[in-house]
């Protein structure tokens, strides 16, 4: 992800193999848009697009410890874990569980944390749950499919970090590093078998198109590439609301359209002055994208043949501040956006997408958004998870969820289909959280006012805390309505 900073932006990455820190220009240097193999671990949010020189990458949580120890080194599972017998599959699962769950039986709602996954392959960047199973991507370069909280499968790309997935069906689509799509499929013989069925754009359709002089764009100066490529990191993906069409924004600042049946590039949209950061198909044939140039944009969709065609719509927003996120609720009726100010903005299909307000809930960047019927979660650099449910006009802060110790990247929520639930009960829910501290937690949420253990010795720092729940490194504040 892309931050502009006051008009100027800087693109920070980390040598792993190095004390020294600098900054390096995004992109490629070569028509074939091959990226070079590198040792360097990329933030996970960008903030610039130019070489200058900077001394080194700012730190994301400023309040975590006073050691010199990165925030990004994960400090979790460091208490002694209770015996396992070694022919357990247990034992062999990364997985560790932090809480014992209660009795389902009983009559009350629980919000906590259910287990972690501290895997040292790097900094986690993506996530997405499909039914039992959990896709992880990391700068390991590895896609990891995790079911009942134990490895199932996995597989690997060539080249380029995993910054997005996105589960269709039988398919499952990466964004990568390198500014590459991946298309995989799932073995129908052997669910744990995913074999990648095609790149976009294919090899075919990017050897047709570099065939023209008329089908090049310039990239960079003295510099020209194919319009169905991007030149730069993909940043986010999104399906439409059919399946037919994918959406992908590059931090090259386009936005490019492929049609899933024959993995074609309809179109390329110029859409921001900065990288764009998130894209989401929205509703009434809108798509919206926002950018670290501080915009969210709505484009319309038209249908022209069996292609598209988007035309800008409006922008719903222009701030200094870059958009970081964008999310829309299930029932297709608000727009969510995050942005590095720590804010998250809104705006609602009923009103003709007025804005609706600002939910104030994190000290630092949000990173990520994710939505699952009436709640929407925002995960922070600030390290925390903040849990909102919207009722008619308001939205409450139900809790507030604690225990990575790097900043949030990424969030994927399922509906908890295990729950017993009565009549009229709301629907628990998991959530899955990946970090820039090396791991992958997993919580237990529900929309009711959530069962807690009052921990006299812990207090919130952004709202009055009427209550908290404390388990070792993770900590679940409920809060009052903002």
């Amino acid at each position: 992800m892309r931050k502009s900073n006051g008009g100027q932006t800087i693109n920070i990455t980390e040598n792993s193999n190095s004390s020294n820190k600098k900054p390096v220009l995004g992109g490629n240097n070569n028509t074939a848009l091959q990226h070079s193999e590198t040792n360097e671990e990329e933030y996970s949010f960008r903030i610039s697009n130019t070489s200058d020189s900077h001394p080194g990458p700012p730190r994301l949580s400023s309040d975590r410890s006073s050691t010199n120890t990165p925030f990004w080194e994960s400090t979790w599972d460091q208490s002694t874990p209770a015996p396992v017998d070694d022919s357990s599959p247990i034992a062999k699962s990364p997985w560790s569980s932090h809480l014992a769950l209660p009795d389902p039986d009983q009559n009350y709602a629980y919000t906590g944390l259910m287990g972690s996954l501290v895997r040292e392959e790097g900094h986690i960047y993506s996530l997405a749950a499909s039914g039992e199973l959990l896709y992880t991507g990391s700068d390991s370069k590895n896609i990891r499919v995790w079911k009942n909280q134990k490895e199932f499968a996995g597989f690997k790309s060539n080249s380029g970090l995993v910054k997005a997935i996105i589960i269709s069906g039988e398919k499952i689509f990466t964004g990568h590093q390198d500014g590459k799509i991946r298309v995989w499929k799932v073995s129908a013989k052997n669910p744990s078998v995913h074999k990648r069925i095609g790149t976009l754009p294919t090899f075919k359709a990017y050897i047709k198109t570099s065939m023209k002089p008329s089908n090049y764009i310039e990239a960079r100066k003295n510099r020209n590439v194919v319009w169905i490529k991007h030149f730069d990191a993909i940043s986010s993906l999104s399906l439409s609301e059919d399946k037919n069409f994918l959406y992908s924004a590059s931090w090259d600042r386009t936005i490019k359209v492929w049609r899933v049946s024959d993995s074609k590039c309809l179109e390329s949209i110029n859409a921001h002055d900065d990288a764009v950061n998130s894209v989401v198909s929205g509703f009434d044939g809108l798509v919206f994208s926002g950018s670290a140039d501080g915009s969210v944009k709505a484009w319309r969709r038209e249908l022209q043949g069996k292609g598209t065609k988007h035309f800008f719509s409006q922008t719903l927003l222009k701030q200094e501040c870059a958009v970081t996120a964008l999310a829309i609720d299930p029932t297709a009726s608000v727009l969510y956006c995050g942005s590095s100010d720590g804010l998250v903005n809104f705006w609602e299909r009923e009103k003709h997408l007025s804005h609706g307000g600002v939910l104030r809930g994190h000290k630092l960047a949000v990173l990520c958004l994710a939505t699952a019927k009436n709640l929407v979660f925002s995960g922070s650099a600030d390290t925390n998870i903040c849990i909102w449910k919207k009722d008619e006009d308001t939205h409450v802060c139900l809790s507030v969820l604690s225990g990575h110790s790097g900043p949030v990247k990424c969030l994927a929520v399922e509906e908890d289909r295990g729950a017993s639930r009565s009549k009229g009960e709301d629907q628990q829910w998991i959530v899955y959280s990946g970090s820039l501290d090396k791991s992958v937690k997993i919580w237990k949420v529900s929309a009711q006012p959530a069962h807690m253990q009052p921990q006299p010795e812990y207090q919130t720092e952004t709202f009055p805390s009427l209550h908290s729940f404390s388990s070792k490194d993770s900590r679940v504040s409920q809060m009052r309505p903002c």
